[in-house]
């Protein structure tokens, strides 16, 4: 299908301002080459009266939205695209309160469930890992406690960080990005996260870390740096703890933790789009490839950690890091 998104909040509101409009626009994004049934793939149907497909072959009935992170939601379709719209259009995201005043939602819960909902939508299924020279590091998110400092810090949330580094005019500029939230700095927790998102044969340059001394016999070229020359981590992770502070206040669950890190790499993949419609398109496209998120599945434990602003060591009015969100 070819990219097909409103340039303009004006644009978006005139052409998917009914539901009919919005359900076509979702059918062509899921089903560009035409209906394929979800049970048994055929794709002979017909349309009920209710606007379902019916499958010739198998006879199971499916909604547009069914199976989706729009599964069995009982808000019109133009809501939930104005709440895309609205989040794609964020340079910083969005927060509940927010989303709720804009939509007019009946409740903050409401609103809070919609963005998870969507930050499950902001990592496309397989997507590709990285490749070429890969700089990878860690960082713990969390207030400042008494006790060890650095790996193996208690109460804290460990962060892994790859990030693409590519030569440009004699310079390192930055790539693609991707964040997990890990158990631990182990290298039982370290390989497989690099090992799921970077592409074997790649330069992967670390710190001299004992976690990371198996990267060569995985299938990794792995050169060991001083941790000065690790640059492109250590931004991410200072853009990282500065956004959390500054949009979400710092109070994260560290069960939703790993949704927000998607947030972010969401946002900074696509830091230099000159189309705000495009980002929308991504996202819409992406709810349509993934699994349904009920409520219960969004609860979290009841108290946040809190992201201290005495870590974070960054002075609250500098905009140095502004251009790389």
């Amino acid at each position: 299908m070819e990219e097909n998104y409103p340039r303009t909040l004006m644009e978006l509101e005139e052409r998917f301002s009914t539901e009919a409009a919005c359900l076509e626009y979702l059918r062509k994004l899921r089903w560009p080459n035409g209906f394929v049934c979800p049970q048994c793939q055929a794709q002979e149907i017909w349309k009920t009266r209710r606007g379902l497909f019916h499958c010739a072959k198998c006879g199971a009935q499916t909604s547009v939205t069914s199976g989706t992170i729009l599964h069995g939601t009982r808000k019109p379709l133009p809501i939930w695209f104005r709440a895309m719209w609205h989040i794609t259009n964020q340079k910083y995201g969005a927060n509940a309160l927010g989303l709720k005043r804009l939509l007019g939602l009946g409740s903050y819960h409401t609103a809070w469930q919609w963005l998870h909902k969507l930050r499950r939508a902001m990592v496309r299924p397989n997507r590709d890992r990285l490749s070429g020279v890969v700089q990878v590091d860690e960082t713990y998110i969390g207030g400042a406690k008494p006790g060890k400092r650095g790996r193996g810090a208690a109460g804290k949330a460990l962060v892994g960080i790859a990030v693409e580094v590519i030569r440009s005019d004699d310079n390192e500029v930055m790539g693609r990005l991707r964040l997990r939230h890990l158990e631990d700095a182990s290298g039982d927790s370290l390989i497989p996260f690099i090992q799921d998102v970077i592409q074997t044969k790649s330069m992967v340059r670390t710190d001299d870390w004992s976690g990371y001394t198996t990267l060569y016999s995985c299938g990794f070229s792995h050169m060991v740096v001083s941790s000065s020359e690790l640059k492109s981590v250590h931004l991410v992770a200072a853009l990282l703890k500065r956004w959390l502070l500054g949009t979400y206040q710092g109070a994260v669950r560290p069960s939703h933790l790993s949704y927000y890190l998607d947030e972010f790499t969401f946002r900074f993949n696509r830091r230099t789009s000159a189309s705000r419609g495009k980002l929308f398109y991504r996202l819409v496209q992406q709810a349509m490839m993934i699994d349904p998120a009920p409520a219960y599945s969004l609860k979290g434990p009841a108290l946040p950690f809190l992201i201290g602003q005495d870590i974070l060591n960054l002075d609250p009015l500098d905009e140095d890091l502004d251009h790389y969100m």
